[in-house]
């Protein structure tokens, strides 16, 4: 039986994964690794180990202990810290004998830094909204000057490695987003951008040396907790809905075909609506699945089954459909400490009582 290891299991990202694969056909043995022991203990891997994080100098050494310990057939990261650094090791940790199905590393610098993204999508003629690295108050100011909306406000957020929304915040006051760079220590590191609309949407996808496996789109109906973060963004989904867009579809690749000539492992393409209803690309999600993966799995489409279907047995899906091959209007709600559920949309009004 086939070994998978799953890294930062415990955690929503990866557990999300974990699960998919146990919902298999193939049942393979699933262990995980993790850097939060109250996290970790939370996993449903068969075998948890603790890992310290990825930027840490003792990481390297305890990864490849636990692959020549455990010799999984597989191992599979699900943030992009730990993405970027395992990538810079890549060949010892298939020198173990163990695979990997992510792309080059290159690709995976591009993604992992906002700014080298937003660059990449630019020249490429990917509409984008106009950003600024802000190495200094110079820069803030000139953000300040050219990227207000009507409001008069900008968006500020961290260009470096890290999810949910790092460091982000809309913000019309010059003196408040000073601050919150000092804060951060990000002088060299932020990057002001133009406002675009809270409509968003996703485009999850898997390729195969240039092939496009499979991809489908979800867009976002609000984060978790939305209302408790300055910028209202968290990076965990409330509501997710499928749906079907053309323009979505065309963009995603055309962001994709930005960064790489050649695509190869899980790309997932964060797009937002511009005030003319067109999506701009903000983020690839580089070799990871989102948060919300199982979704799509309850919903008939496991990707990650998918995924190590390829990389272990060379075993490609069998679609009618290779875009958006689930129906519309499949929603995917969300909240802590309550089991998720799937329904159509339509079936909400069914349930609840408004007079």
């Amino acid at each position: 039986m086939s070994k998978i290891l799953i890294a930062g299991a415990g955690g929503a990202p990866s557990e999300g994964v974990i699960k998919s694969l146990l919902i298999g056909k193939k049942k393979e043995t699933v262990i995980g690794i993790g850097s939060e022991p109250l996290d970790l203990v939370l996993s449903q891997a068969s075998k948890k180990f603790y890992i310290p994080y990825a930027n840490s100098p003792a990481y390297k050494e305890r990864l490849l202990q636990i692959l020549n310990l455990e010799k999984p057939d597989l191992v599979h990261f699900q943030n992009d810290l730990e993405i970027f650094h395992a990538s810079l090791i890549r060949d010892e940790i298939l020198a173990s004998g163990t695979k990997l199905y992510m792309p080059e590393h290159d690709v995976i610098d591009t993604c992992v830094h906002k700014y080298k993204s937003y660059l990449a999508f630019r020249n490429a003629g990917v509409l984008v909204p106009r950003n600024i690295m802000i190495n200094n108050e110079e820069n803030l100011r000139e953000a300040f000057a050219v990227l207000r909306d009507d409001a008069g406000k900008i968006w500020l957020r961290a260009s470096s490695i890290g999810g949910g929304g790092k460091g982000a915040i809309p913000t019309s006051d010059y003196t408040l987003a000073k601050a919150w760079i000092d804060h951060y220590n990000g002088w060299g590191d932020f990057v002001a951008a133009e406002m675009l609309t809270p409509n968003t949407v996703t485009w999850l996808s898997i390729w195969y040396e240039g092939e496009l496996v499979v991809a489908q789109s979800r867009e976002r109906r609000g984060w978790t907790h939305g209302n408790r973060s300055i910028s209202g963004v968290t990076g965990v989904t409330k509501v997710g809905i499928t749906c079907e867009n053309e323009q979505v579809t065309k963009i995603a690749i055309d962001s994709i075909k930005a960064i790489t000539s050649k695509p190869h492992g899980i790309f997932g393409v964060d797009m937002a609506y511009d005030r003319n209803g067109v999506p701009n690309p903000t983020e690839i999600n580089i070799s990871r699945f989102f948060t919300t993966v199982l979704f799509f799995t309850e919903a008939g489409l496991n990707m990650p089954e998918i995924f190590k279907d390829i990389v272990l047995y060379g075993e490609f899906p069998q679609l009618e459909k290779k875009i958006n091959p689930l129906p519309n209007g499949l929603l995917w709600l969300r909240g802590m400490d309550v089991v998720p559920r799937l329904m159509p949309q339509d079936a909400v009004a069914q349930e609840i009582q408004f007079t």
